[in-house]
Protein backbone atom coordinates (compact mmCIF):
# COMPACT_ATOMS: atom_id res chain seq x y z
CA UNK A 1 0.00 0.00 0.00
CA UNK A 2 1.35 3.68 -1.18
CA UNK A 3 2.63 5.76 2.01
CA UNK A 4 3.05 9.32 1.73
CA UNK A 5 4.50 11.49 4.65
CA UNK A 6 3.17 15.02 4.69
CA UNK A 7 6.76 16.94 3.72
CA UNK A 8 7.52 20.46 5.91
CA UNK A 9 6.02 23.14 4.53
CA UNK A 10 3.79 21.34 2.22
CA UNK A 11 0.01 21.80 2.19
CA UNK A 12 -2.23 18.90 2.69
CA UNK A 13 -3.98 19.37 -0.60
CA UNK A 14 -0.54 18.60 -2.12
CA UNK A 15 0.48 15.68 -0.16
CA UNK A 16 -3.21 13.88 -1.32
CA UNK A 17 -2.85 15.07 -4.60
CA UNK A 18 0.57 12.80 -4.84
CA UNK A 19 -0.80 9.85 -3.02
CA UNK A 20 -3.35 9.89 -5.74
CA UNK A 21 -0.69 9.79 -8.01
CA UNK A 22 0.56 6.94 -6.26
CA UNK A 23 -2.57 5.14 -5.87
CA UNK A 24 -3.17 5.35 -9.47
CA UNK A 25 0.66 4.80 -10.96
CA UNK A 26 0.45 1.17 -9.03
CA UNK A 27 -3.37 0.14 -10.11
CA UNK A 28 -4.90 -0.38 -6.89
CA UNK A 29 -7.83 1.63 -7.77
CA UNK A 30 -8.48 -0.64 -11.03
CA UNK A 31 -7.86 -3.43 -9.08
CA UNK A 32 -10.36 -2.62 -6.74
CA UNK A 33 -12.83 -1.95 -9.24
CA UNK A 34 -12.20 -5.48 -11.37
CA UNK A 35 -12.67 -7.21 -7.71
CA UNK A 36 -16.21 -5.44 -6.58
CA UNK A 37 -18.21 -7.94 -8.07
CA UNK A 38 -17.55 -11.72 -9.46
CA UNK A 39 -16.11 -12.12 -13.23
CA UNK A 40 -16.89 -15.59 -14.63
CA UNK A 41 -13.48 -16.97 -16.06
CA UNK A 42 -15.04 -17.35 -19.71
CA UNK A 43 -16.14 -13.50 -19.16
CA UNK A 44 -12.77 -12.85 -17.82
CA UNK A 45 -10.66 -14.49 -20.70
CA UNK A 46 -12.72 -12.90 -23.67
CA UNK A 47 -12.08 -9.60 -21.71
CA UNK A 48 -8.18 -10.55 -21.70
CA UNK A 49 -8.19 -11.58 -25.67
CA UNK A 50 -10.02 -8.49 -26.32
CA UNK A 51 -7.44 -6.15 -24.35
CA UNK A 52 -4.41 -8.55 -25.71
CA UNK A 53 -5.95 -7.80 -29.50
CA UNK A 54 -6.16 -4.06 -28.70
CA UNK A 55 -2.68 -4.22 -27.15
CA UNK A 56 -1.40 -5.65 -30.65
CA UNK A 57 -3.06 -3.36 -32.53
CA UNK A 58 -1.78 -0.68 -31.02
CA UNK A 59 1.93 -1.51 -30.66
CA UNK A 60 1.58 -2.30 -34.09
CA UNK A 61 0.55 1.51 -35.68
CA UNK A 62 3.52 2.36 -33.22
CA UNK A 63 6.26 0.57 -35.07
Amino acid sequence: MPRVEVRQDESLERALRRFKRMIEREGVLKALKAKKHYEKPSERKRREMRQAISRRVRNATLH
